[in-house]
């Protein structure tokens, strides 16, 4: 009964394999004609490009021109090896191995099937090559492992690169040559030997002085807030407390003051840092850090406003009715806080009359 599965696998193997190749013969020839129509028709489109002046959209278009041209270089391969298979089907489906004469072109059709999706009797005959010899014989080819057998020059075609600037420029010439165009190339190669080097004029980011003056921004702002906070903090600790009929707004003005005066020796370190970059090419990028830190001098300086406005409205403010009609009299104490400014303190003591 074994033997009788054994011919009858045999000689389905390979007749749906030799089947599968006449199919993809003629696939291949259907699929070449329709691209080589529309390869002359692409190429007639960039030598219109290039006569109009419109040499950028021609650099971009001549890459679908590169592939399509890879694209039936390996449809000619692929041919090729279909008919050697083709040829050698009895010698398949005789022997249990692949022959090593034949593991070229059954190597390179397995590697196609999946990166041609126009070809879907390549991916029959590798289900057939992969009932007969193995997934590890299938893997070893699709996978490009050593010794694999595939084809060179068609992995090279299906591969998905970009084009070097060298064979785009010979493209284009060729194009040009072809329509008799008389076509000054000279712009086009200056642009497609530019390297990124020269866009980016040779520059490491983390080396250059725009971070350096971006660091120095940071500290900055971080010492605003430094300056800023404490007052944030004691305003919490006094909200804390019981209210207090007298608050010296001296001390309020003095520490406001000294973080003004901080601020403005910090305003002059960034502007001595502008002028020491002045010379450098990248100093243009210094100016988005300047501007953050007058945006920061501008908001320490509108909370120096309202510290100073809360403290003359305290000044002003006097003494409840109710403690005056009693003929309180007290006596001021001042109270040290080492967190924020002087707080004064008044003890009251009834006095009768």
């Amino acid at each position: 009964m074994s033997m009788l599965n054994s011919l009858f696998n045999r000689s389905s193997f390979g007749i749906r394999c030799k089947t599968c190749l006449n199919l993809a013969i003629s696939r291949i020839k259907l699929l070449r004609n329709k691209r080589e129509v529309q390869l002359k028709h692409m190429r007639k489109e960039i030598s219109q490009f290039l006569q109009t002046g419109q040499e950028a959209i021609a650099r971009i278009r001549v890459e679908h021109v590169i592939r399509e041209q890879d694209i039936l270089a390996a449809y000619d391969i692929l041919e090729l090896f279909c008919e050697f298979v083709l040829a050698r089907i009895p010698i398949l489906d005789a022997q249990r191995e692949c022959p090593s004469e034949v593991q070229e072109a059954v190597a390179s059709i397995i590697f196609a099937s999946p990166r041609c999706s126009d070809l879907p009797e390549l991916m029959q005959i590798r289900n057939l090559f992969t009932t007969k010899y193995g997934k590890e014989f299938v893997s070893f080819a699709s996978e490009l492992r050593p010794d694999s057998g595939v084809n060179r020059t068609l992995i090279e075609k299906l591969s998905v690169r970009v084009a070097p600037s060298d064979l785009r420029l010979k493209v284009l010439k060729e194009i040009a040559r072809e329509h008799n165009l008389e076509w000054d190339s000279s712009s086009t190669e200056a642009e497609l030997r530019k390297t990124h080097e020269d866009l980016l004029h040779g520059l490491n980011p983390s080396n250059s002085p725009a971070a350096t003056v971006d660091s120095s921004s940071n500290i900055t702002t971080s010492k605003v807030g430094l300056l800023v906070s404490p007052t944030a903090t004691n305003q919490k600790i006094h909200q804390s407390e019981p209210p207090m009929p007298f608050v010296n707004a001296n001390s309020a003005l003095k520490t406001t003051d000294s973080s003004l005066q901080t601020i403005s020796k910090e305003q002059v370190s960034s502007k001595r840092v502008q002028e020491c970059h002045v010379e450098n090419p990248v100093s243009i990028c210094s100016s988005d850090v300047l501007e953050r830190a007058r945006a920061a001098i501008a908001s320490a300086e509108r909370a120096t406003a309202a510290a100073r406005a809360a403290a003359e409205l305290v000044n002003f403010k006097r003494v409840p009715q109710d403690e005056t009609n009693r003929g309180s009299h007290g006596r001021i104490r001042p109270s040290l806080n080492n967190e924020g400014p002087e707080v004064v303190e008044i003890e009251f003591s009834d006095r009768r009359l």
